[in-house]
């Protein structure tokens, strides 16, 4: 799995001009999945999120996470994640999950984040999605269970 982790000030997504899901202070979180991907990368990666020390302490140093900040978490799905542009101009996805396999390791990670504490709140998934951003900092990383360690 491939996550692009921004932390905002805001965040939000609209289908067909309404809003699904909201959120203040926290993170955006953009899921993309493989078709290697499994249960096992969705958790890892769910812990990951929630623990990753990227807010200012009171001392101005990135050393809380999410879950000490009492922010939220926007997870949206994003199969784009996985195309490769290495080839020609036009992105393939052969690297991205089918959308059944996408459904059920997306729903395993935000189930895995809800397990965890913070408030989640979602898009929809294979929906024309408007996502709308404050960063914050900027800070953006990106996480893979690839070669996963603790």
């Amino acid at each position: 799995m491939r996550l692009v982790v921004q932390r905002v000030k805001a965040a939000s997504v609209k289908v067909d001009g309404k809003t699904v899901g909201e959120i203040g202070s926290g993170l955006l979180v953009l899921v993309g999945v493989s078709h290697g991907d499994t249960v096992a990368d969705a958790a890892f990666l769910a812990k990951k999120t929630v623990n990753l020390r990227i807010f200012d302490d009171e001392g101005g140093v990135m050393n809380r996470s999410v879950f000490d900040t009492g922010g939220s978490i926007l997870a949206v799905s994003q199969f784009t994640l996985y195309g490769d542009c290495k080839k020609g101009n036009r992105p393939s996805y052969i690297e991205a999950a089918s959308p059944e396999k996408g459904l059920e390791l997306y729903e395993e990670y935000v189930g895995r984040l809800r397990e965890l504490g913070p408030r989640i709140e979602t898009g929809i998934f294979q929906a024309d999605m408007a996502v709308s951003l404050v960063n914050d900092g900027p800070v953006t990383l990106i996480l893979e269970s690839t070669g996963k360690t603790e």
